[in-house]
């Protein structure tokens, strides 16, 4: 027997459908062998698919949406999914079926109902009751994004290590302040020397 779990942000639900991994002594109420998933948005079409497909478009939504963050170009484009803006409040998506002779599927939703989406999508990521394999996301990102996130990296990383250098010093420092008084020491003066 399956097991199922939903996923529900206001619009949007999603549900994984599939088995635990009994080779690796899991929990009869874990899924690591997803059979198949089913994402809801409210008016729109079903959108199914096998674990192949989840993937993909999990990381072409978390790129695009990335994308509009940056204030850049939001288009994704894949052999599977489509992603583009058509203004600043709605985004076409198109899915692209593996199934030969079968027209894609086109969608237009707004902000409020991506969002709803790729808090599902975190919602998964997040449950200790699945486990899918994370792909590489960075594989998908466009040249421009990715060396961007590595600039950013490394000046960040560059300036991790001299702050905690000054913050371990002036906390260093400021340990001898409670060892010192500059006014007991005046008083050991005025006893050794009395005018």
């Amino acid at each position: 027997m399956q097991n199922k779990l939903s996923f529900h942000q206001s619009s949007t639900s999603l549900e994984i459908i599939g088995l635990p991994d009994y080779s690796n002594n899991e929990n009869k109420d874990q899924i690591s062998i997803i059979s198949q998933w089913k994402l809801t948005i409210v008016d729109k079409p079903l959108i199914e698919g096998k674990l192949e497909h989840l993937g993909p478009i999990m990381d072409a939504f978390y790129i695009y949406s990335n994308l509009l963050i940056k204030n850049q170009i939001p288009i994704y484009e894949s052999k599977l999914i489509d992603i583009k803006a058509d203004n600043l409040h709605i985004h076409n998506i198109v899915l692209k079926s593996s199934q030969p002779n079968v027209k894609p599927l086109v969608l237009k939703i707004g902000n409020s109902l991506l969002s709803d989406t790729i808090n599902c999508f975190d919602q998964l990521n997040e449950s200790p009751k699945v486990r899918i394999k994370k792909t590489d996301i960075s594989i998908n990102i466009p040249k421009k994004l990715r060396f961007g996130l590595n600039k950013k990296v490394n000046f960040i990383n560059s300036f991790i290590l001299p702050f905690f250098a000054i913050c371990s010093l002036i906390l260093f420092s400021s340990s001898f302040v409670y060892f010192y008084s500059p006014f007991e020491n005046i008083e050991k003066k005025e006893l050794i020397n009395p005018e």
